[in-house]
């Protein structure tokens, strides 16, 4: 069934029809586009919604980031900005295949429908001229008809009057006759006509307006296919992003369960163990025997109280938890910060003076390979000048030279502060090498043996009795197992390399100085970072 054959005389409802067919597109287009709109507006808060709550630069270094529960929020925080990304995506590809494409497919269709519609007019114009001509020949035959036959009739009175003389019934007769012959040549072209208008007429029922018909029917339902099409990608573009979404919502899940209490129990101890001893009793002072209270006071075997342990005044009590003043001002609870950490409690001194230590050796390994390096370019340009003068790289030898000595010198500083704050041995992981005045590796010859040109070390006695610890040892029992978290190099003298997943038999705990002593199963020991593993010790 179509239009041309069941609708034939419906073309006011077919014009209607289409018309109301293409605005339904255009609703749509602009359904979507307030769809985008949206989704462009929730993925911007998300955005900003995560930026917000984000860390800053200067927030980066705060101790709560270790914590897993903060890292956590932080990964949440990455995964939502992701999350909005791809409601971006949503947005943009629904204005694409969606929006744009139907846009330019409507215009299309309205000049198209314009086309067949002006058609549709030319044929009836067509045929409502031709119908015009119909008529106009149709009334031209009835009044010259009537004409004839009053002429006719009027020939016959004339011819009958006893008082007309012959020339007045000849000039009656001959109008008469011609009267007829008028009124038979307009009969003709009514005929004529007639048959025109009746073959035009079947013309624009049966074949012209018919055809016209159909294309719009076609017109029609190419726009239902394109419109159902866009209903289809409305739900498709979404779809298409799911998956990631669903990584999204799978990386904030694993968020959650990557929070580990207990590890920021022990987090929290480590970032804020002060090593202080708990204070001991508060001695009598019996002020009525003035000889026996000199000499408590004096006593070499009294434990120290809280006063000596904090650095306080002995006439102010000790007190758990702090008391702060209504006013609060920053000058009165912020110690002034030291080179060599003094203004920390024992614990986090060593901690800090460790981290600069490593934060040197780091540095001062760069300067080493930059003066091997330079020197043995050196070496090549003095061979082969034509690829560079020798005497172009003094400055650069001479500034790494003395950039060595500078961070030699900070070394032996923080290392000496270092066993003050009772590090035990830990100079020796920090210092992976002895250097020369420039800067080359001179502790042993290339043969092995010792070069008498190197500088003595005075921490070459805690090397030694380090060393002899080891060698002397037997092997102890391990207390537990440690599984590496991330890569540690070992490059350090007495420690010990590890790969992220390493198993690790744990053979000495942390003494609070954030080093582990751990084995392998051929025999290799040595320290680690504790913050590098997961422990789990025998029970």
């Amino acid at each position: 069934m179509d239009w041309g054959t069941e609708l034939w005389d419906q073309y006011d409802i077919i014009e209607k029809h289409t018309q109301s067919g293409l605005e339904l597109v255009e609703k749509y287009v602009k359904f979507v586009k307030e769809r985008t709109e949206i989704e462009q507006n929730y993925a911007k808060q998300l955005r900003n919604l995560s930026k917000k709550y984000s860390l800053k630069r200067s927030g980066k270094d705060e101790p709560e980031c270790r914590l897993s529960s903060y890292q956590s929020f932080l990964d949440i925080l990455n995964e939502m900005n992701d999350y909005a990304g791809q409601r971006e995506l949503i947005a943009e590809n629904m204005m694409m295949s969606i929006c744009i494409d139907l846009t330019k497919y409507l215009q299309e269709l309205k000049q198209e429908r314009k086309t067949y519609l002006m058609e549709a007019k030319k044929a009836q114009q067509s045929l409502e001229s031709t119908y015009k001509q119909l008529d106009s020949s149709k009334k031209r035959f009835e009044r010259e008809w009537r004409e004839a036959e009053r002429a006719a009739q009027y020939a016959e009175k004339t011819d009958q009057d006893i008082n007309a003389t012959k020339a007045d019934v000849e000039k009656a007769k001959q109008q008469a006759h011609m009267r007829a012959h008028v009124a038979e040549e307009c009969k003709n072209d009514y005929a004529a006509q007639l048959q025109k208008y009746n073959k035009e007429q079947n013309q624009f029922y049966f074949n012209d307006m018919p055809l016209i018909f159909n294309k719009l029917q076609d017109l029609d339902e190419k726009r239902v296919r394109k419109l159902a099409q866009g209903y289809i990608l409305f739900s498709d573009t979404e779809k298409h992003v799911m998956p990631i979404i669903g990584k999204c919502l799978e990386g904030i899940t694993k968020a959650g369960t990557n929070v580990n209490e207990r590890n920021d129990s022990m987090v929290v101890i480590e970032q804020n163990k002060s090593g202080f001893e708990r204070p001991g009793d508060v001695e009598f002072e019996d002020y009525s025997q003035g000889i026996n209270r000199a000499s408590s006071d004096s006593s070499l075997g009294t434990p120290k109280g809280p006063m000596e342990l904090l650095g306080k005044n002995r006439s102010k009590n000790f007190w758990l938890f702090s008391k702060r003043s209504k006013k609060f001002t920053p000058e009165r609870i912020t110690p002034t910060v030291t080179e060599d950490f003094a203004h920390l409690p024992p614990e986090q001194r060593r901690k800090r003076l460790q981290q600069k230590l490593e934060e040197i050796c780091k540095e001062l390994q760069k300067e080493v390979d930059q003066s091997e390096a330079l020197g043995k370019m050196k070496d090549v340009y003095e061979k082969n000048p034509q690829m560079g003068d020798p005497a172009s790289l003094a400055s650069q030898i001479s500034q790494t030279s003395q950039n060595i000595e500078r961070l030699r010198g900070e070394l032996n500083k923080y290392e000496t502060w270092l066993a003050e704050a009772g590090g035990r041995g830990d100079t020796l992981r920090y210092k992976a090498h002895s250097f020369n005045n420039n800067g080359a590796h001179d502790v042993h010859s290339p043969d092995g043996a010792h070069s008498d040109e190197s500088t003595p070390d005075p921490s070459q006695a805690i090397y030694a009795e380090f060393d002899d610890d080891f060698e002397d040892e037997e092997l102890t029992a391990p207390i537990g197992k440690c599984t590496a978290m991330y890569n540690f190099p070992g490059a350090s003298e007495g420690t010990i390399s590890m790969q992220e997943g390493e198993v690790l038999a744990v053979v000495e705990e942390d003494k609070g100085d954030g080093w582990t002593r751990v084995r392998r199963n051929n025999g290799d020991e040595g320290y680690i970072p504790t913050s590098y593993v997961t422990i789990a010790l025998n029970k």
